[in-house]
This record gives C-alpha cells, structure tokens and sequence, in this order.
C-alpha cells in the first residue's frame, strides 16, 4: 500500500504537502510528490505523464491518493490508467475555472470510474479556482454519487489532514 499525495501547480503548494505527508499517518508508505518545475522552471508539466511515472513507481501495490487543485488532475489519469490498483481518492479544490475542456472530461471519466464509496470530494464554498456548487453540478452531470463536503472557506487552501486520515482508515 502506498498514499500518493499530489499537490497543487504552484511551488506554494509546497508548505500543504510537506505538512500532509507528515501529518497523515497512515499505514504503508507516504510519497509526497515534488513537481518538477518548482526546481527547474524549464520543465512543462504533463499531467497524464506525470500520472504514468507515479503509476509505475507504485508497481503492483494498492494505492490511495490525496490530491489538491492540477493534481486531482493527475489523479484522474491515475484512475483511468489503473483503476484497479486505486483504493481510495480524495479530491481537494477541483480546479474546474482554470481546466480545458478535454481536461474535465478527463476528470468526468474518472469520476465515472471510481465507485463513489472509495472516494471524496473536499470542496470550499467560495474556492476562487471552483465553488463547492460547481464540483456538486459536475458529480450530478456524471451520474457521481461521491461525498462532497463543502467547507465554509473563499480560498484554495485545504488543511483538513484529519478528515483525510479518517477517510483513508476508514
């Protein structure tokens, strides 16, 4: 078993997956991922590649994933790609403002693949990047029954590492 903790694009991001990876405590093992553009700004990043490395580095192992903002993204591929290695997926901060077309029907494909009991959606109410109405629009447009809890904040941050722990233990 593997946790996957995927962060958010910008190097800020940094601070909430240090902090996720340290406070989680869940069995097996916890990778925090470092996007490489945050280190070399010369690198692009590729979300479905991105998905393909960490897939491969998990091996054959189960995997849960905590992923925040592009890397809900990155996610998405992984469940596609694998969708039986993957046990359990919480969703923080949806980007749906800031993705493509064909990046949300990534994310819808997804969102169909995975039943809704092994996975959850943490959504602030007034996330500048996606509202917690947006994200409940898109699970009801797939046919989604995935837990959305809406969190009363108006920024992009999502320190709910408790609510996590329990989610993957439970």
């Amino acid at each position: 078993m593997v946790t996957v903790i995927l962060p958010g694009f910008s190097e800020h991001n940094k601070e909430w997956l240090e902090e996720t990876a340290k406070t989680i405590n869940v069995e097996g093992e916890v990778r925090a991922i470092y996007w490489d553009h945050w280190s070399d700004l010369a690198k692009k990043f590729d979300a479905k590649e991105k998905a393909r490395l960490i897939n491969d580095i998990a091996g054959m192992r189960s995997i849960d994933i905590i992923a925040k903002s592009i890397g809900t993204l990155v996610a998405a591929y992984m469940i596609i790609k694998s969708p039986d290695k993957i046990r359990k997926v919480i969703f923080c901060g949806i980007p749906l403002n800031d993705l493509s077309e064909a990046d949300k029907e990534v994310i819808k494909l997804a969102l169909k693949t995975i039943p809704a009991k092994s996975a959850i959606c943490f959504q602030n109410e007034e996330d500048p990047h996606g509202g917690s109405n947006q994200v409940k629009s898109l699970m009801a447009e797939v046919g989604s029954e995935i837990e959305v809890v809406s969190k009363f904040r108006g920024d992009h941050e999502y320190p709910y590492t408790d609510e996590f722990k329990k989610f993957i233990l439970g």
